[in-house]
């Protein structure tokens, strides 16, 4: 079983205070997940990110296919970073960090997923053409609906690197 990772980077013109309280409620993850998806939380969104929250999500990786997805939210560092865990879900493996540097006229937002599929050589077999295209979609509708939301840095370095480790 091969392990994944995905590595992105958005630079938006926001302080990092205004970062933090958009990333750190639990309901903007709908604002930033495409309809396609049909992500919906079932509970435990009824706070701001903390260590030891449990979030339960139903949401639709594949046309036809909804799953249940639970995430523990395993570390946070106010205003700097917070790391959530998948518990149960699509993934054999889903270790996604978020980091939130402040840079000169606003913040940079780091996000590195560690991730492994389910079902051996066959999800391996998959991951090029379904899953890998699928999380480069959502990572930049992500990417988009933030820059709606806040605005472009006038030097955009953003970047999407899905690579095996």
């Amino acid at each position: 079983m091969t392990l994944y990772q995905l590595h992105a980077k958005q630079r938006l013109p926001i302080s990092k205070q205004e970062a933090w309280d958009f990333l750190s409620d639990p309901k903007n993850l709908k604002v930033i997940t495409p309809d396609h998806m049909g992500f919906h939380i079932l509970s435990g969104a009824d706070r701001n990110m903390y260590q030891g929250q449990i979030i339960q999500y139903i949401v639709k990786p594949f046309p036809m296919v909804s799953t249940k997805w639970v995430t523990e939210i395993t570390h946070v560092k106010d205003g700097g970073y917070f790391v959530d865990e998948q518990r149960f879900g699509p993934y054999a493996l889903w270790h996604h960090k978020h980091f939130i540097k402040e840079i000169p006229g606003g913040v940079e937002m780091e996000d590195i997923v560690d991730y492994k599929l389910p079902m051996g050589f066959l999800g391996d077999l998959v991951h090029p053409f379904m899953v890998k295209k699928q999380l480069q979609k959502i990572f930049k509708y992500r990417e988009a609906k933030l820059i709606e939301l806040f605005g472009k840095m006038e030097k955009e370095e953003n970047y999407l690197v899905l690579r095996k480790i």
